[in-house]
């Protein structure tokens, strides 16, 4: 691996050590050097990155820590340092580089010279960087927007930084000055982020837990390992062994909350045609400003609305953007999967460079563990959900330059998208459905976007999670945004009836589950999965599950495999990374999470026999 141009100068003052890390050919990680040097001057950060720090561990030596955070190199495969700072006793700071914008210089942990006591790890990317530079009155020094972060801090104070954030983000800044740590995710947690705390203050951080399961072996005292939660922040003072202690938690932002940078026009002074016409031009404008990239970018397409929607508007946005090169578009499936079908519908009509990725059985025998040990879940239908995802990605990384991926997650849960909305005893109760999901995504639908991906080092951009969008949408009235005449999502199909963006029979195909939509006609993905674990777990094993998995028991052997494999890597965290599985809601008389079992799929396959091309 390459080493990482440096741009600092020497500077009197403090020292801060950094350590490289190296993969020898056998597999095992060591100090590659280390040396001195005086205060860093400018770096910049990367878009898709993975970050990690600890503080106040004092029992761990070097190659360990090292260790520990390489295990989410993937998420920056291109370049990774740990740096520390000799104020602090016993913290580190990690960050692993893949590198989206800004290439040359983008390296953390950032620091820069007009604040030379804030270090910052950031994975993300802030939309209103230019609005807040304006508000705040300052230049920026590097060439990314995410150094709006240090900026903010320092003028407007740590309470100040996530709420003002148009954006995706994970990050943690250490302010060595004040002795402050600040921690905060967006508000629907696309970026992910794992927190490991004790009772006696030692602290950890990293993109994904992977990165902390062996650091908890060492923690002292009681420990806890969770998903940080998003729409969330935290203060921490450092104390003098290098130890933390919470001082501050808030929770900025939960689904329907309005942005504090935007405003909306009351929904009753608005016209239906209004309303259509606010939903195309904020979810345009969402794909729009996720185009920021140097590196090429592409789309996933199932052939569904959602994926459809953002294929057809980044297509739109590339030409107007005169992209020098064609996007590509992304479909997975068995040989005769209704996705693959509908895709290659859609791809002919926008125009992209259409792959084509068929999978077999014997696929899913090969990545099914791998997939669970990527999720960090034995969640049901999102293991499902995530083997067509998984190797979709694969295929990318391996046979093209793409790196930026757009897809339509968000869609369903903010829409009324999955087919038991049509149950929903009112509009009500729907609405709190949509909240409800929206808070939960980061452990479920958004968990198996970001993982599947980042296994292979791609980003991937979620429009229908645009803080902007998702907020005006769900400030529409609730009756409006209900299923109507048993077609889901109608209130988002309307918006875009009339405009030619997408053929009319994708416009209004219904629902189809990605697990289910990716395989064969005549075996869903679920049945595949169910034949490979059969022998895997024996009878005894499930008829005793209570005793052994008494939180989220596993009902069938499917769901005990899952555990198993779960439990072999993130043993003992079954409670705190999935605190439930995903069901559907107001179905009676079903067991299993496909929407293939609930009454009204069968409905919705004799439409598309008369409406699918």
């Amino acid at each position: 691996m390459r080493r990482v141009p440096q741009r600092d100068r020497p500077r009197r003052g403090h020292r801060v050590n950094i350590f490289r890390i190296s993969r020898t050919t056998r597999g095992q990680t060591r100090i590659r050097g280390s040396y001195n040097r005086e205060k860093t001057d400018i770096q910049s950060p990367a878009r898709m990155c993975g970050i990690w720090a600890l503080f106040g561990l004092d029992t761990q030596p070097l190659t360990c820590i090292c260790e520990n955070f390489d295990k989410i190199s993937h998420r920056g495969p291109e370049a990774f340092k740990i740096e520390f700072d000799n104020r602090v006793k016993n913290g580190y700071l990690g960050f692993h580089r893949l590198a989206i914008v800004d290439g040359l210089y983008g390296m953390q942990p950032m620091r820069i010279c007009k604040y030379p006591h804030l270090f910052l790890l950031c994975n993300g990317e802030i939309y209103n960087y230019k609005k807040l530079q304006k508000e705040h009155d300052f230049e920026y020094i590097t060439k990314c927007d995410v150094e709006a972060l240090m900026h903010v801090y320092a003028y407007a104070g740590a309470n100040s930084v996530a709420q003002s954030l148009d954006g995706v983000f994970a990050f943690c800044l250490m302010d060595v000055s004040d002795r402050k740590i600040l921690i905060g995710r967006d508000p629907y947690g696309v970026r992910p982020l794992f927190k490991l705390h004790s009772d006696d203050g030692q602290l950890a951080i990293s993109s994904e837990s992977k990165g902390l399961m062996a650091i908890s072996k060492h923690i002292s005292g009681k420990w806890v390992l969770e998903p940080f939660p998003p729409g969330h922040y935290e203060i921490y003072d450092i104390l003098h062994d290098g130890r933390t202690k919470l001082v501050e938690s808030c929770h900025y932002h939960k689904p329907g909350d309005k942005p504090s940078f935007h405003t909306y026009v009351p929904w009753d002074a608005l016209t239906p045609n209004d309303v259509y016409t606010n939903i195309r031009k904020l979810l345009s404008a969402a794909v729009e400003k996720r185009l920021m990239a140097d590196r090429r970018i592409g789309c996933l397409l199932s052939g569904g609305l959602d994926s459809s929607l953002v294929a057809a508007l980044l297509m739109k946005h590339a030409k107007e953007h005169n992209l020098q090169y064609k996007i590509q578009s992304f479909a997975i499936g068995m040989g005769d999967s209704p996705d693959i079908v509908a895709a290659r519908q859609v791809a002919d009509y926008i125009g992209t460079e259409h792959h084509e990725i068929i999978f077999t059985q014997q696929d899913v025998i090969d990545v099914l563990d791998k997939v669970i040990y990527s999720l960090e879940t034995y969640d049901i239908t999102t293991i499902r959900a995530s083997v067509g995802m998984y190797l979709i990605s694969r295929y990318i990384k391996q046979n093209t330059e793409t790196t930026v991926i757009f897809s339509g997650e968000g869609a369903d849960e903010v829409a009324q998208g999955y087919i038991y909305f049509r149950d929903a005893p009112n509009a009500v109760d729907a609405h709190k459905e949509s909240l409800r999901l929206l808070q939960d995504i980061y452990l479920y639908d958004g968990l198996r976007a970001d993982r599947t991906t980042s296994a292979f080092s791609l980003e991937l951009r979620v429009p229908f999670l645009d803080l902007q969008f998702t907020n005006y949408y769900l400030s529409l009235n609730a009756n409006s945004r209900q299923p109507q005449n048993g077609i889901e999502k109608h209130l988002l199909r309307s918006a875009f009836d009339g405009t030619n963006l997408l053929p009319k029979n994708i416009l209004w195909r219904h629902k189809e589950a990605f697990s289910d939509g990716v395989a064969s006609i005549k075996k869903s993905l679920f049945q595949i999965i169910q034949e490979i674990v059969e022998d895997r777990v024996s009878n005894e094993d499930l008829e005793n599950a209570y005793i052994k998995y008494p939180h989220c028991t596993p009902r069938t052997k499917e769901a005990y495999y899952y555990r198993n494999v779960f439990e072999s890597h993130y043993e003992g965290q079954a409670e705190s990374f999935t605190p439930y599985f995903w069901m559907p809601r107001w179905v009676k008389g079903i067991s299993d999470p496909s929407a293939r079992f609930i009454k009204h799929y069968a409905a919705n396959d004799e439409k598309d026999k008369l409406t699918t091309i």
